[in-house]
């Protein structure tokens, strides 16, 4: 007896199914756990967890902060990339700011809610202030030179509203009024230039529209090459990178060599030995994974109390 079409076609469907089920839910799913299992890779496998006396302090994947409970950077530490992920380099929370190049002018929060010790939830850094603060910050802690093109010396974006007919070109050759978008009046003694063309240059308001205004960032006279290097000021894709570039890594080799009472050659060594080079030898650069980093430091060279 020859079974309707329809009959055959959900048979098949149901065959399929549960080959499919067999191949891809049950076979497949052993196969990568037993080659997680194989020596060299098991520890990959469980997410490189590192214990330190048998507790483990995190996973070598993934980055974490190094401050005290005020929030400050531990000076016996070297410190990780800033994160955008979450509070900082949560995985449930992983992203990037999504700021470009161009979000350079920040949104001013209200003077009377800074004044009463609150926060302004509508304030926004922009994506250059926030590499000017943290530039700042940074020169500030490995005492280097935290100075930075387009940025003040109060750590913001160095950026110009400039008023005025403009050509066909869009410049504006006799301006008629020009504000320093990101410093804000009653913050700010000054504005970081104190004219420009001619024109002087007044501290922005906390809720004035300068959206006509030609915006235009002022490079300073911050060396082209910042001593502080651009790991240092910016988060990475993920939010989780757990490494630095040796160069980071370098300037902040003096300051943790002070606190620990041990020589920066002896620090440098531990750097080293915690770099990895290139994957295939050209992809890529070299980094230095700071969880790893600061354990190799706490049990060769441990803060004495």
């Amino acid at each position: 007896m020859r079974l309707p079409s329809w009959v055959r076609q959900h048979l098949a469907a149901l065959r399929a199914l549960l080959v499919l089920t067999v191949l891809t839910g049950v076979l497949y799913p052993l196969a990568v756990f037993a080659a997680g299992r194989l020596p060299g890779l098991n520890d990959k496998a469980d997410g490189s967890m590192l214990e330190v006396d048998g507790r483990t302090v995190g996973s070598a994947l993934i980055g974490q902060s190094f401050t005290g409970e005020d929030g400050k950077p531990l000076a016996r530490y070297f410190q990780s990339r800033p994160s955008n992920a979450g509070d900082g380099y949560d995985p449930t929370a992983t992203a990037a700011s999504n700021l470009g190049p161009e979000d350079v002018v920040d949104t001013l929060p209200d003077p009377r809610l800074t004044a009463a010790g609150k926060e302004d939830e509508n304030a926004k850094q922009s994506l250059l202030t926030q590499v000017c603060e943290r530039s700042r910050s940074v020169g500030e802690l490995e005492g280097v030179d935290g100075s930075r093109p387009f940025c003040t010396r109060g750590g913001v974006g160095a950026v110009l509203a400039v008023f005025g007919d403009r050509t066909t070109g869009g410049r504006v050759p006799h301006p008629t009024r020009v504000v320093s978008v990101n410093e804000q009046e009653g913050v700010v003694k000054a504005p970081f230039v104190p004219s420009y063309n001619g024109v002087a240059v007044e501290l922005a308001r906390y809720g004035a529209d300068y959206g006509k205004g030609l915006i235009v960032p002022v490079r300073g006279g911050a060396p082209a090459t910042p001593a502080v290097p651009p790991d240092a000021v910016t988060a990475s894709g993920s939010g989780l990178d757990p490494h630095i570039s040796p160069e980071y890594a370098a300037i902040q080799t003096a300051r943790v060599a002070r606190t620990r009472g041990i020589t920066a050659g002896q620090v440098a060594r531990l750097v080293e030995d915690n770099t990895t080079d290139r994957a295939l030898g050209f992809m890529g650069q070299r980094a230095v994974n700071v969880l790893k980093l600061n354990i190799a430091l706490d049990r060769r060279y441990p803060v004495r109390r």
